[in-house]
């Protein structure tokens, strides 16, 4: 099956959304000759040979939707550069079509979204093809404290594409759908490392936008405040393509009223500049946790070579940095609240023929179910549960405010103005909570191979809405290194 497709000078495997679509109007490729093409890509390694697991259900109607999009290209017609490109969606996503959006729970499983969400009407209008949805940690890893990353009782385990590894956050289906070529590009969700973590370990570039960058509507919640989508994709050039359709004002999402850009999304690919690295401050933050160090996550070797890639390519190094509010003290009284009240929500406004509607009737239909939906126990839900008074808590509303003060003033805006710099380099993903917390944007890409071969990655972060610069600098830094490389099987 492998071989099914072969397109004259395009090797699709690594071919990015530019090339594709150049093949695409010099009529060398259709939409529906690269549905056929992901499609056998996911039967061939997804459900079989190394089964990596990472495609939850697929859309019947791509070919379709695909042949559609090839009429209306012909015709005349191309709606921006993801025309005819198929994408995959995180399993949390709503979309109003034939598939389920689970958030990979097996009492969801059969639950359809009643409209799509905003970012799915945003892909739609710009004529990408929803391929399918992916796999990921169950309700984003808000169920047990002793769950596996990307497992979930619908879906089963994620494997990682390059080997027996910590797969990391709960985008894991859409990073490894990424890695594995399965798509042009697929879209995670994080609240804190979800998108991060995952592109770390299994080498692709995600980005973690600003808050209210992108809108929340139609997403199964997690948390209220720290909250986004963003994409997974095999180069910076594909996942800033595919954040700029993403991005927009929704009337419906608060936090994107900040958003000063236009609604049609934004235009992030002039800021695709090999030479971006020439001239800008880059704060290098060395204070790793020790746990850290053990985990093995992080090679300082490495390390070192990135930051050195970073002078070779003309960056201003500065290191070390200090973040004074780097280590907290940091609680999580907001988090758990703030789920519990968002899944209630979710749960109470389910149709009537669901089997839960509220956050106990899931931990009893759970503990009904307990073969097949608590492998892992819900440890978790249990205790959120319990919770009383959630946004009117005391505590709630302290954390609230502490979390921004300490993330954004005594944390990230301290550092960058402190040392004036464009961005912060973190090793892997240690910077995701406080970036998080912050409602600040990161992006992770790819830094090497350790001698085992897993993948390390280094994350640029910086203050709201720094997207430009972080993609012109994660550009930057991709384009001299070139460090990624296909993960292979015999």
């Amino acid at each position: 099956m492998r071989n099914y497709y072969k397109f004259t000078n395009l090797n699709l495997d690594e071919a990015n959304i530019f090339d594709l679509q150049e093949a695409m109007e010099q009529g060398n490729l259709t939409s529906r000759d690269l549905v056929f093409y992901y499609l056998t890509r996911i039967a061939e390694y997804d459900q079989d040979g190394p089964n990596i697991n990472a495609v939850m259900e697929i859309n019947p109607d791509a070919i379709f939707l695909a042949e559609a999009l090839d009429v209306e290209r012909r015709s005349g017609g191309r709606r921006g550069l993801l025309h005819g490109v198929p994408i995959l969606l995180k399993d949390n996503i709503g979309t109003h079509d034939k598939m389920h959006t689970s958030a990979g729970a097996l009492a969801l499983a059969q639950h359809i979204s009643p409209e799509d969400a905003f970012v799915v009407r945003k892909l739609r209008q710009a004529g990408a093809i929803i391929l399918g949805k992916t796999n990921m940690t169950e309700w984003a890893n808000g169920i047990s404290s002793s769950m596996w990353a990307g497992y979930s009782s619908r879906g089963g385990q994620v494997a990682h594409p390059y080997g027996e590894f910590f797969a990391g956050g709960s985008s894991t289906g859409s990073a490894a759908a990424a890695a594995m070529n399965f798509a042009a590009a697929a879209v995670g969700t994080e609240t804190s490392a979800s998108i991060l973590s995952p592109a770390v370990q299994m080498s692709v570039v995600g980005i973690k936008p600003t808050v209210g960058l992108i809108s929340r509507t139609g997403i199964i919640p997690f948390s209220y405040s720290q909250d986004t989508a963003g994409p997974l994709a095999r180069t910076v050039s594909d996942a800033a393509i595919l954040l700029g359709v993403l991005a927009g004002r929704d009337e419906n999402d608060p936090a994107t009223w900040r958003y000063e850009g236009s609604d049609g999304g934004q235009d992030y690919t002039g800021c695709l500049n090999v030479e971006g690295l020439r001239g800008a401050r880059i704060g290098i933050y060395c204070d790793v946790p020790e746990h850290v160090l053990s985990s093995g996550e992080i090679d300082e070797f490495l390390f070192d070579q990135a930051v050195s890639d970073l002078t070779k390519a003309g960056a201003q190094v500065v290191k070390p940095i200090e973040i004074p509010s780097f280590h907290g003290p940091w609680k999580y009284n907001k988090i758990n609240m703030e789920f519990k009240h968002g899944i209630q929500n979710f749960l109470h406004n389910l149709p009537a023929h669901m089997p839960i509607h509220s956050l106990s009737e899931l931990i009893h239909w759970n503990q009904n179910h307990k073969e097949q939906a608590l492998r892992y126990g819900q440890d978790i839900l249990e205790y959120r549960e319990g919770l009383t008074d959630l946004l009117n808590d005391r505590k709630y509303i302290q954390e609230s405010v502490l979390d921004l003060h300490l993330a954004q003033r005594e944390g990230i805006d301290h550092a960058i103005d402190r040392y004036q710099l464009d961005a912060i380099m973190f090793p892997a993903y240690i910077g995701a909570d406080l970036s998080a917390r912050a409602g600040y944007p990161s992006i992770a890409v790819p830094a090497g191979y350790m001698e085992n071969g897993r993948p390390f990655g280094v994350t640029f972060a910086g203050k709201a809405f720094s997207e430009p610069a972080l993609i012109a600098i994660a550009y930057s830094f991709e384009q001299h290194t070139k460090h990624r490389k296909q993960p292979v099987f015999d």
